[in-house]
């Protein structure tokens, strides 16, 4: 997602591959389309092994995984985190569609294509 909250890329893979491999496979796409793209900020769950390869994905060009880690200081505790409440509110909007408050779908490509659909409709919403 954007820092407005509006989806650029959706992979939907099986439980079997973590996030942070999962992750890899949408920073490529990323690449490929938004070579624009300078800083991506991901969870805590991101950390590790996956910043840097990133930093290896665009050589040259400043690419850099960001990640938005809660402190210590606020374990116990409900803090918004910079830049991290964007992709909760979006995700917020789109359980609201029905075909998305559970998984009904048996191909992963229309599981894609239902969150693409739902997004386009929130897009409209706004521009309406």
């Amino acid at each position: 997602m954007d820092t407005l909250g509006l989806i650029l890329h959706v992979v939907v893979h099986s439980a079997a591959i973590q996030d942070r491999d999962g992750a890899r496979l949408v920073l490529r796409i990323l690449r490929q389309r938004f070579g624009w793209l300078r800083r991506i900020f991901a969870d805590g769950g991101y950390a590790g092994a996956l910043v840097g390869w990133a930093r290896t994905l665009l050589p040259g060009r400043g690419l850099k995984l960001e990640i938005v880690k809660r402190s210590d200081a606020h374990k116990h505790r409900f803090v918004i985190l910079p830049k991290r409440w964007i992709v909760e509110r979006t995700l917020g909007w789109l359980s609201k569609f029905r075909r998305l408050a559970k998984d009904y779908e048996f191909r992963t490509e229309n599981s894609e294509t239902m969150i693409l659909i739902a997004a386009t409709r929130l897009m409209l919403a706004r521009l309406a």
